[in-house]
Formats: C-alpha cells, sequence, structure tokens
C-alpha cells in the first residue's frame, strides 16, 4: 500500500470564477498531503481526466452537479487505479471512474465510484468506449434513424460528434458535419468518411447548408446551441429530429440569457421534435453500448480518435484549447507516464 505520509498530492484548483472567457488566471496549482481514510472511503491515483466542454459550463452555475466555485479543486471525470481502501467494495488495484477532480490522488466515497474493467486500452476506455462514446451512441438511439436520412451534426471534430458522424455512416445515412476549419472538415471527409462538411466560420453558413442539404435534415445532433442550433431549424424537415446533447457556444462567456429566440414557431409549424439528454439516463444499457462499439472499432467501421496531453499542469490549457476548438477527437489529459 502507499506510504501515504511520503506523498504529496498535487492539485489544480479554481481560483476565480472566469467573467467571460476561460483563461489559465482562472486556475491556481496547489500541492498539499494526502489525508487518511475514513471508514468507506478509497484512495484512488488519477490516469486519464476527461476533458470536455461542460467543464466550463459546471462553472457558471448548477446543471446536473453542482457549481465549481473559488477554492474548489476542479471538476472532471477520470479514469484511476485504488492504491489504498477502506471499503469493502473496492480492493487495490481495482479500476474505478468518477468525477475525481483535476488531482493525482483523491479520496472518494465509495458511493461516489463506478468499478469499471478495461477491454481494450485505458486511452479507448476514456474515448470511443468511454462516456462521450456512449453518448454519440445513446443520442443516436433517441434518433431513430432510418437508412438513407441525412442526419447533420455540430462540432463534428470533437469527441462526440466524430462518434456520432461514424455511427449514422453505419447505420446507412448520408452524414454532413459542421465544424470550425478546412483542416478538419477534409479530416472528417477524408479520414471518417463524412459526406460533407461545413465550415461554420465562412461568411455563408446559411448558403453552404442549403446547398450541401438541399433534401434538408432529417435529423440534426446539435452539440453547440446557439446561432447555428437557430439556422440548422430553417432546413429541417418536417417532423425532423433534432437530437440536444450539449450548447458549446454558451459555455465559454457570461451565464447566457434564459430561453431562445423566435424558435416556438419553427417547432411547431414543421412539427418537429427535440430530445435531451445525458449518458447517465443509459446506465443500464452501457454494457450493451461498450460491446457494440468494440464490434465497430475491430471491424473498422470506427476510426478512434484521440487527442492526448501529457501532465495535471496542463489541464487548464487543455480545457481552454478544447473550447476554442483546438481538438480533434476525445481530449484527454494523461497523468501517470
Amino acid at each position: 500500500m502507499l506510504d501515504i505520509n511520503s506523498q504529496i498530492n498535487k492539485q489544480i484548483y479554481l481560483k476565480s470564477s472566469p467573467k467571460d472567457k476561460l483563461t489559465k488566471e482562472n486556475f491556481e496549482l496547489k500541492e498539499s498531503k494526502i489525508n487518511h481514510l475514513d471508514n468507506n472511503q478509497v484512495l484512488v491515483e488519477v490516469i486519464y481526466i476527461s476533458i470536455d466542454a461542460a467543464n466550463r459550463a459546471w462553472m457558471q452555475g448548477r446543471t446536473y452537479r453542482s457549481q465549481i466555485l473559488p477554492g474548489d479543486v476542479m471538476g472532471g471525470y477520470a479514469l484511476g487505479k485504488v492504491i489504498d481502501s477502506k471499503s469493502n467494495k473496492y480492493k487495490v488495484g481495482d479500476y474505478v471512474e468518477g468525477d475525481l477532480g483535476w488531482q493525482n490522488y483523491s479520496i472518494v466515497n465509495e458511493a461516489e465510484l463506478i468499478k469499471t474493467s478495461i477491454k481494450s486500452s485505458e486511452n479507448l476506455h476514456m474515448s470511443v468506449l468511454g462516456i462521450t462514446g456512449k453518448t454519440a451512441y445513446f443520442g443516436l438511439e433517441l434518433a431513430e434513424l432510418k437508412k438513407g436520412e441525412t442526419v447533420l451534426i455540430s462540432a463534428a471534430a470533437g469527441a462526440v460528434g466524430n462518434v456520432a458522424g461514424q455511427i449514422a455512416k453505419i447505420q446507412g445515412c448520408k452524414v454532413i458535419g459542421i465544424t470550425g476549419s478546412d483542416d478538419k472538415a477534409k479530416w472528417l471527409i477524408d479520414e471518417l468518411g463524412f459526406d460533407g462538411v461545413i465550415n461554420y466560420k465562412n461568411d455563408n453558413f446559411v448558403k453552404d447548408l442549403r446547398a450541401i442539404c438541399p433534401e434538408k435534415i432529417d435529423v440534426y445532433f446539435d452539440n453547440v446551441g446557439g446561432p447555428i442550433f437557430e439556422s440548422v431549424l430553417f432546413a429541417m424537415n418536417n417532423f425532423g429530429r433534432i437530437i440536444c446533447c450539449g450548447a458549446v457556444s454558451q459555455y465559454d462567456q457570461a451565464a447566457p440569457q434564459n430561453g431562445p429566440r423566435g424558435v416556438p414557431g419553427l417547432i411547431v409549424t414543421k412539427r418537429l421534435s427535440l430530445k435531451g439528454f445525458i449518458v447517465m439516463d443509459f446506465e443500464d444499457k452501457k454494457h450493451e453500448a461498450e460491446k457494440q462499439l468494440m464490434e465497430w472499432i475491430d471491424n473498422k467501421q470506427i476510426k478512434p480518435a484521440e487527442d492526448i496531453i501529457i501532465g495535471l499542469e496542463n489541464t487548464p490549457s487543455a480545457l481552454i484549447g478544447l473550447l476554442n476548438g483546438e481538438n480533434k477527437g476525445k481530449r484527454m489529459v494523461k497523468l501517470i507516464k
């Protein structure tokens, strides 16, 4: 077992709440000794930290978890290994995942952890076989795809979007992505098999959308919200389905005003359906998803896309970069070399 008294824990705290764009100055790296465990607690050495746009949303207010405030250790979903335990549920050597935070070591109550097994590799467990891959899987399950339909995916080069696009192709759909660079557009088409991609930073986004989707859109997998969401509504087919997965365009700024603008009329006249979800809604089906995703990977129908950054000290810049669209695929930070 780990000699707790000899170890120093490095942790990244939220130093100040961002008023607009997130910066490195909003974070602070600290060192502390590791506390002794109480009954039913587990000491976890963190291996990979998932970097997600939702990390930024947690600073704006309560979502599906409590708000992160100045003085808190920065929250983050992570994979780790038990190195000390006062729990009957977990033993030294077990792989676990949960909100372990941005730190090298995390003391967690047993009820807040999920025991897991690594079916392929630790990094694949955090990407296609992890929360982001399952988010794409279950989101498209909600969409009830039909062969030949046109599926539009925003943030298509991101962790969820790239997998959602590949799954929609497997289902026989025409897949169009939205991204923020010509380089990413080329990658999505040449490497991942998208049928077309629109660069939303071009001035003629609406015109490009109309040109690339003349038959309009049956399913929109929305990761961004905001003006892109509103523009896409005009291009939806009657009885189209919109799967609301995230709203990254609203995260890295001051807290947005409540309420959509001018949306309800289009929802009514086009008879659109909107479904929001989070992956935890499908906990009872996660093994089914993992099995299917692994089969698609083995059959080369899904190409995992991972963006791995080394070192706890780089987690703030990793999140800032993700919010600025730097990554292709799943971004994560590896702590153990």
